[in-house]
């Protein structure tokens, strides 16, 4: 069978993962939720929107003749990788992750740890302080309970609409981070605690180097849970689940 990949993207897994594909001429398409304004380029055609839940993600595979599914989505973009594999499931399409391994508390870490945004939002109800808030711009609002606080708000894009805190800077840049930026800019701004996702890997891993570095302590807030699938860690352990997975691939 001759291969025609869906790659659900939005990391810098997925970048790669679409270079290594197109360099050893793959054919597949990358798929972007559209929650960033400019994507990077990619190799590979490209779509962006959301399918319609598993039913449209369904009927997507089927129209398209997609033949496997690479999920490299950010590790807390939950229900699209709950409805990859439930869709995978009921048409019989094979799917891995390529995911990475979370982040784990070393000597001279003080974390918190939360089981969601909420539980980040409620551990923020204390006396004002000086917060670099890692947790996306679509979280933003969800913040409004602690508008108590100075916020540092590193994004890609800017927010849709006025922040619901009046105390914030916003830093506009795209990982990967260097824990020397990541130590400058805490200490700039003067930052006494971190809040961040798990998302592991090492593209913003930075901030947390920094923070132990520092010695700030870090609300950290656990990943979502997703149904058993097959997971990589890496592009050539995708490579050669390919080659195992019902395909012509010498790879």
């Amino acid at each position: 069978m001759i291969p025609n990949l869906l790659v659900l993207g939005g990391t810098t897994e997925a970048t790669a993962l679409c270079r290594a594909l197109s360099e050893a001429a793959i054919p597949g398409t990358i798929s972007f939720a559209g929650r960033v304004e400019r994507p990077i380029r990619q190799p590979l055609p490209q779509r962006i929107g959301g399918f319609g839940g598993v039913a449209g993600l369904v009927q997507y595979l089927r129209r398209h003749r997609i033949t496997h599914i690479i999920d490299a989505t950010h590790p807390f973009a939950a229900q699209m990788s709950r409805n990859a594999v439930e869709a995978c499931a009921e048409i019989a399409v094979p799917l891995i992750a390529l995911t990475r391994a979370p982040w784990q508390a070393q000597l001279g870490d003080t974390w918190t740890h939360v089981p969601d945004i909420n539980g980040a939002v409620a551990a923020l109800d204390r006396p004002p302080t000086r917060v670099m808030l890692a947790v996306g711009r679509m979280h933003l609002d969800e913040f409004a309970p602690n508008p108590q606080h100075f916020y540092l708000l590193r994004l890609i894009d800017q927010p849709d609409s006025a922040l619901p805190f009046g105390d914030h800077v916003i830093v506009q840049d795209r990982g990967p981070f260097t824990v020397e930026n990541d130590l400058a800019l805490m200490r700039s701004h003067a930052i006494n605690l971190i809040v961040s996702k798990n998302a592991g890997g090492t593209g913003a891993a930075a901030k947390i180097t920094a923070a132990r570095a520092l010695g700030l302590p870090v609300i950290m807030i656990n990943r979502p849970a997703i149904p058993a699938r097959a997971e990589a860690y890496s592009i050539p352990e995708v490579m050669n689940w390919l080659s195992h997975a019902g395909t012509d691939l010498g790879v």
